[in-house]
Formats: C-alpha cells, sequence, structure tokens
C-alpha cells in the first residue's frame, strides 16, 4: 500500500482555532453581524442602531440595540406578553402580535429620544407601502438596520410583521415590500411584480386566526374552547378579532409605556433558610454557611 499522509496530525491542531462560542452554539452569525455593526471612518463613535428581532416558543422580543466595544446597549425593548396590558390577551406569537409589537418599540424609541410628536408614522393602518424617510421633514428621521439573527428570510415570515410595525410607527427601517405577505413575484423575466395590500392587512389585523376560529366553532367546538381558551375568558369571539387590534394599535400611540404595576409593600424576615413575608407566604432561601452559622444551615 502507498503512502498516505496523515492531515489532521498534531502540528493541524495547534494551528486549529475554535470557532467563537456563540457561533458553535447557533446563536449568532458573525458575518451578518460585522457587515450591520461595522461603522463609516468618517462617523467616528455614530451609534449604528438596529432593529433585533427575536421569537421564542411564547413571544415575540423587539430591541433597539447598538454595538460598543463593552458590549451592545439597549435603547428601548418590547416584548409581545406587554400586549396584555393594551387589551390582546393571547396569541402573542403570531404576525399580528408581531405587528402590534414592532409598533410598541417605535413608539417607545421615539419617546425616549423626545421624537414621538415630529414622527406619528402612518396612522391608518392599510398595510400599503410606506416610508417615513419619504416625507418632507426638518428632521431626518431615526433610522435602525433590521437584525433577524440566524433567522431564514422566507416570503411572509413574522418577521416582517415586525418591521411593518416599526415602520409604521415611525422609525426608518430600509426594506422592500417582496417579503411581505401578498407580495407576487414577476412570472417572467422582466416583468411586473403585484403587492397586495389588502392582503397583508388582513394578516396584521389576525384575519387568518379568526378563519382558523371560525371553522373550529362549526366543526370541532372542543378544540375550539380548548385552543382558544385565553380568548373565550377575555370575552374575545371571531367577529372582534379586528377590533380588539385596532383598539390596541390606538392605546399603543397613546401611551406606549402602558400601566406600571403597582409595588407592593410585602417585607420579610428570615428564620434559618426560611423567609417570612408579610402577607403570610413563606419562601426557602438557603444563605452561605460561615462560621457564625448554626449547624445544618446553609444546606438544601
Amino acid at each position: 500500500m502507498a503512502f498516505v499522509k496523515v492531515l489532521k496530525n498534531a502540528a493541524y491542531f495547534k494551528r486549529f482555532q475554535v470557532a467563537r462560542r456563540r457561533r458553535r452554539e447557533g446563536k449568532t452569525d458573525y458575518h451578518a453581524r460585522r457587515k450591520m455593526v461595522r461603522q463609516d471612518k468618517n462617523k467616528f463613535n455614530n451609534r449604528k442602531y438596529r432593529l433585533v428581532v427575536r421569537f421564542t416558543n411564547k413571544r415575540c422580543i423587539c430591541q433597539c440595540v447598538y454595538a460598543t466595544l463593552r458590549g451592545d446597549i439597549v435603547v428601548a425593548a418590547a416584548s409581545s406578553q406587554e400586549l396584555l396590558h393594551f387589551g390582546i390577551p393571547a396569541g402573542h406569537k403570531n404576525y399580528a402580535a408581531a405587528y402590534a409589537t414592532g409598533l410598541l418599540l417605535a413608539r417607545r424609541v421615539l419617546k425616549r429620544f423626545g421624537l414621538d410628536e415630529k414622527f406619528k408614522g402612518k396612522e391608518e393602518i392599510d398595510g400599503e407601502e410606506y416610508h417615513i424617510e419619504d416625507e418632507d421633514t426638518e428632521q431626518r428621521p431615526f433610522k435602525c438596520i433590521l437584525d433577524v439573527g440566524i433567522r431564514r428570510t422566507c416570503v411572509g415570515h413574522r418577521m416582517w410583521g415586525a418591521l411593518k410595525g416599526a415602520v409604521d410607527g415611525g422609525l426608518y427601517v430600509p426594506h422592500k415590500l417582496k417579503n411581505f405577505p401578498g407580495y407576487k413575484a414577476a412570472d417572467e423575466k422582466g416583468g411586473e411584480s403585484e403587492y397586495d395590500a389588502e392582503a397583508h392587512k388582513e394578516k396584521i389585523f389576525g384575519s387568518h386566526v379568526k378563519e382558523y376560529m371560525e371553522m373550529l366553532q362549526e366543526e370541532d367546538p372542543t378544540k375550539y374552547e380548548a385552543h382558544f381558551s385565553k380568548y373565550i375568558e377575555a370575552g374575545i369571539e371571531p367577529d372582534k378579532m379586528e377590533d380588539m387590534y385596532t383598539e390596541a394599535h390606538e392605546k399603543i400611540r397613546d401611551d406606549p409605556d402602558g400601566k406600571k404595576a403597582e409595588k407592593k409593600e410585602i417585607t420579610y424576615e428570615r428564620d434559618g433558610d426560611t423567609m417570612k413575608a408579610s402577607d403570610g407566604t413563606e419562601h426557602v432561601r438557603c444563605q452561605k454557611n460561615h462560621a457564625g452559622a448554626a449547624e445544618g444551615e446553609g444546606v438544601c
């Protein structure tokens, strides 16, 4: 047998460079991040803002972020779970909830910088194309770059709902129509593409959820009661879906901060590893075992 050179020898592994931790974990696309974070040299120390959109199994999270040497700094954030305070009891990870979360973030960011009165955005939600930079204003609009992470940017994804909400809310986010629901590319090369704004509007107001609710009501009432129990508790029928989102959008524009929860004046007393609260509840909280501690304490 002929001589076969060993490629992955000791010298190879000495020079092998391990990828960054978040790259190994599949959390950060550093190739894309480098492009979004890199700033022009003639704009030294200027902040380059990003509209970060992430989805979990239960909610949609939107943040306005800029990068520094210390790490990313969050200017403002909005979560779809906060939509509870604006009249949306459930469905916090669908397209309509993503739009409302993007709208909420946009109004918070503009209020944070005192621009909420100058840039109102698009108050009539009809799904049509809208760019705030096209409006004739004395001051340039607040610009962000969309950061979708490692998500595939497929047509009609929920991330475009958050983008549309932020744009309608008054932020300048460079984008095109080709990824929105209702967009149809040209059949032939050089042909004209089509965009159905009404189809996009239906997604913004949760018409797809409404149709599914109506179908379950007729075909499987038991499944309907199980799947949409929170809507039923809040007294929201399929016919009230559009009104629910319309009222939520108005409340977000009126006061994006929402109602803050009242602080509970509860005091605690420690008894060993047990914390006794003034409201009558008890919690186990271990304390570090030190020289003066009694035997057995600090071990749970």
